[in-house]
């Protein structure tokens, strides 16, 4: 069975409230008229019991129950109209006096009641409602009067007023859902509009954003999540897209090199000086290749969140003089002169792989980047919760301008202007991502054809 929609059920959660809140309503309405006009009616019974227990009460020496001319009175004689009956009783519970409307009838003496008492009660078929009371003259109980007041007129208005209840109430109801199930459409429009904006919105248009409400309500605030996370995900499959085209290209391009080498290398027979030249060549391209694998999957590993981190005691100098031995070749291909001194040793609270991968990086781009006979400037020094590590280079710098970009993926700084420097562009954004993970904070300054300041700094040991 399909669920109503929503503006049906906000209809039917408001019907549900509105019915027990107009039921209360009508019944609070019913028992206000029903208590005021028994207090009309219990108000005459007391004036007319008043006039009889006082006229007994007045009499100095008692000489009879009633007033002169009290059964001639007009309502005394009908039974229809607001008749009044009245019925006199002895101490003992005899009839002595009654109205002549009561005829053959007699009104109902609770002869144990000393008090005024209130009974709703019938004559015939005239509903009525009466009051006794004690007639006492001096202190001496006298006897009882019994006065009836007709209550049909009464009966008869209330019973009109619980079916226009009765009837009001469906009708009410039915009013109300219909009118809440029209606002709720009114108010549900805007939802059907984002709904409708976001429907339009693919992949091939990512960058449409969803209309925002004038005001600024929860509706305002839900558009402009949406919009928020139409922006994050347009941004997660532009870099997917550019990591694709980019990772592709830097793939083919060795792939392209080692094919046309051995293309090249089998047309014609070669002198092994030859061969061992081509080979060494596509040998490099392959190594190439597996450093730009081994870089992919590393930024693989940061994407699917599989990359553990195994935090413990590291000396950070150690490891920068097995990153400077790791270099040493090149080092010396390029006549550059390294300068890094320490008198103690630094320890760092950090991941092994991780730590390594950041300081090759940054070392090996200070070497690869500075001129011929240029200098690499390593220090370490102690500041409050950090060891702070500054790598610096005389080489060809960076632009201002690319300052931003560097750590983006396959990116590379005038890479056309320096075709002699062979890079892939992923190693500073797997050095700015360990970075993040590992709570190193990082700094890069730099002046094209200056050279670039490196500041990293670790967090210290805590044993």
């Amino acid at each position: 069975m399909n669920k109503p929609s929503i503006k049906n059920r906000i209809a039917y959660y408001n019907l549900f409230g509105a019915a027990a809140l107009v039921l209360l309503v009508f019944v609070v309405i019913y028992r206000i008229v029903w208590v005021g006009v028994v207090y009309d009616v219990n108000h005459d019974l007391q004036e007319e019991i008043n006039r009889h227990t006082g006229f007994v009460a007045s009499q100095v020496h008692f000489e009879k129950m009633s007033e002169d001319g009290e059964w001639k009175e007009i309502e005394h004689n009908r039974d229809k109209g607001n008749p009044v009956f009245v019925e006199i009783f002895d101490a003992d519970g005899k009839v002595l006096q009654k109205s002549a409307n009561l005829k053959n009838r007699n009104l109902v003496l609770h002869h144990k009641k000393d008090t005024a008492h209130y009974v709703d009660a019938k004559i015939g078929k005239i509903d009525i409602r009466q009051m006794q009371a004690p007639l006492v003259n001096n202190g001496v109980l006298k006897g009882y009067v019994v006065i009836g007041m007709s209550i049909t007129d009464h009966y008869s208005v209330m019973e009109s007023l619980r079916m226009v209840l009765l009837l009001a109430y469906p009708a009410v109801l039915i009013l109300l859902f219909f009118l809440t199930r029209f606002i709720a459409g009114k108010s549900m429009e805007p939802v059907f509009s984002i709904i409708s904006s976001t429907k339009q919105i693919t992949d091939n248009n990512l960058s449409t954003r969803i209309t925002l409400p004038e005001n600024k309500d929860e509706l305002y605030t839900l558009a402009t999540a949406i919009n928020d996370l139409l922006g994050r995900v347009e941004s997660v499959v532009v870099r997917e897209k550019q990591f694709t085209s980019h990772a592709s290209h830097e793939l083919r391009t060795p792939l392209a090199v080692i094919k046309g080498t051995l293309e090249v290398l089998i047309r014609k027979p070669r002198t092994a000086q030859e061969y061992e030249d081509k080979i060494r060549y596509c040998v490099n391209e392959v190594n190439r290749l597996t450093t730009i694998a081994d870089q992919l999957l590393t930024l693989t590993r940061f994407e699917s969140s599989k990359e553990v981190v195994n935090l413990r005691q590291l000396a950070i100098d150690e490891l920068i003089l097995e990153t400077l031995e790791r270099h040493s070749p090149e080092i010396e291909k390029r006549s550059l002169k390294v300068d890094f001194k320490f008198e103690d040793h630094f320890y760092v609270q950090s991941d092994v792989f991780m730590t390594g991968v950041i300081i090759d990086n940054l070392i090996g781009n200070a070497i690869k980047y500075s001129n011929e006979g240029g200098i690499v400037q390593v220090s370490l020094s102690a500041s409050g919760e950090y060891i702070n590590c500054v790598i610096t280079d005389s080489g060809i710098g960076i632009a201002q301008a690319d300052l931003s970009s560097i750590f983006d993926q396959f990116y590379r700084s005038e890479a056309e202007e320096h075709t002699e420097i062979k890079g892939t562009g992923l190693g500073l954004a797997i050095v700015k991502r360990y970075c993040d993970i590992l709570g190193i904070l990082l700094n890069i300054n730099s002046k094209k054809n200056e050279g670039t300041t490196v500041v990293v700094r670790f967090p210290v040991f805590k044993g």
